[in-house]
């Protein structure tokens, strides 16, 4: 993260550019947790005997604790300290992962792949608040919320590419249980590296239900929430689907992992984009409405099938990666957005609720549409009504952001 400038922290002694490094590469690492699930299913099938409805749980559960309890975890970190959270959520992160590599039966990995779901939302939801505490600069802040808005689609791509051939060299149990380690070497990175929350400051705000309260009942929050919620489902719907139509394509196990991956991990240069564009001064709206805009777009070529496999994988990368600006957009506007600096993570953790609801209601959605329609060529029209409300959330960010006493 080369952007950031090498000052001082609040301690005097660290260097913020390495502590939001840290942060980012912690939040890629709990994403490898998200990932490492669907290249495991077909050999959970066989040594645990999972079913494919217990499969759909264990990639549900993930999002169950972000979409019930974003806000309440937010809300943690802000009368907490964002550091305590996060070192706690990865030590749950850690123990979920541990506990999974040594489970008997599907029902117990269900359990543990709830912790894990918890320990999640707690690692990466406090984030954004350690990032703004840290830079102080506005647009060194947008470049580092732009990186960090890329940890999920690396860290998930990354495990997608790598996980199938980790599995079968060492078995899924062994690879769990070494990211399980790598989560309690990251907790102590962060123990060493953070700077402490101040020993009082979060606890002499206000209460937990007033920073909630605030959240829920200023416009900028609920305008964030939204915007991701269009963005979320319909991605996860279009990425999520891809092993399953290349497949049904006739593609080669192998070809299906890379291109997987490649189109997940290629959502990382809007998200980096986005950070730079909004330091050099370009307008939340016109990054949010190019996203809105290709995604609709990739989405309808995707679907539609013109001109052959190829034109429908660069149609995909467009989908991924211009979508990527507005993560990364939405992201730095929610710090902006929350109604005080005593409320810029529960604003992050009602964010991350509305979020996990769309991925939660997305793909299941699509899958519907197809399964009603007999196939994938009108699903396109998900997405494009998820763009369509958007592109109007997007003009009304912009007004709320322009609006006198905000």
């Amino acid at each position: 993260m080369s952007p950031i400038p090498a000052t001082a922290s609040t301690d005097g002694l660290r260097d913020p550019r390495r502590t939001a490094a840290l942060i980012v590469a912690v939040g890629v690492f709990s994403a490898l947790h998200v990932g490492k699930l669907p290249p495991a299913i077909p050999v959970l099938s066989r040594e645990l005997g999972l079913t494919l409805v217990q499969g759909g749980f264990l990639l549900a559960l993930i999002q169950m604790a972000g979409m019930g309890l974003g806000a309440v975890a937010g809300m943690l970190a802000d009368r907490l300290g964002p550091r305590r959270v996060m070192l706690s959520g990865l030590g749950l992160l850690g123990l979920g992962s541990a506990l999974g590599a040594a489970v008997p039966s599907p029902g117990a990995l269900l359990a543990t792949r709830a912790l894990e779901g918890l320990g999640f939302l707690l690692a990466v939801l406090p984030a954004p608040g350690l990032l703004r505490r840290e830079l102080h600069a506005p647009a060194v802040l947008n470049q580092a919320l732009g990186f960090w808005g890329a940890y999920m689609p690396i860290g998930a791509a990354t495990a997608l590419l790598l996980g199938p051939w980790v599995y079968a060299e060492w078995g899924w149990r062994w690879g769990w249980t070494a990211l399980a380690a790598g989560t309690w070497l990251c907790a102590l990175w962060v123990w060493r590296w953070v700077p402490a929350d101040p020993a009082h400051g979060p606890a002499r705000g206000p209460g937990m239900w007033v920073r909630l309260s605030d959240t829920l009942t200023s416009a900028g929050p609920w305008l964030v929430a939204l915007a991701f919620l269009m963005y979320s489902g319909q991605w996860l719907a279009v990425v999520g689907f891809l092993p399953t139509i290349y497949t049904q394509a006739g593609w080669s196990p192998g070809a299906v992992g890379l291109l997987s991956a490649t189109a997940a991990g290629v959502n990382l240069t809007g998200n980096i984009a986005a950070g730079r564009c909004l330091a050099a001064g370009v307008l939340p709206v016109t990054l949010l409405g190019w996203g809105y805009a290709c995604m609709a777009a990739g989405a309808f070529w995707t679907f539609q099938g013109w001109g052959g496999a190829a034109a429908q994988f660069v149609a995909v990368l467009v989908f991924s990666a211009v979508g990527g600006l507005i993560p990364g957009t939405l992201f730095a506007l929610a710090v902006r957005l929350a109604p005080g600096a005593h409320a810029v993570s529960t604003t992050v953790g009602w964010v991350q609720q509305l979020s996990s609801l769309g991925q939660f209601v997305g793909p299941p959605l699509v899958a519907w549409l197809a399964g009603w329609v007999g196939g994938w060529h009108l699903t396109w029209t998900v997405n494009l009504a998820c763009c369509a409300a958007g592109g109007l959330l997007a003009l009304a960010l912009q007004r709320r952001l322009t609006a006198p006493g905000r």
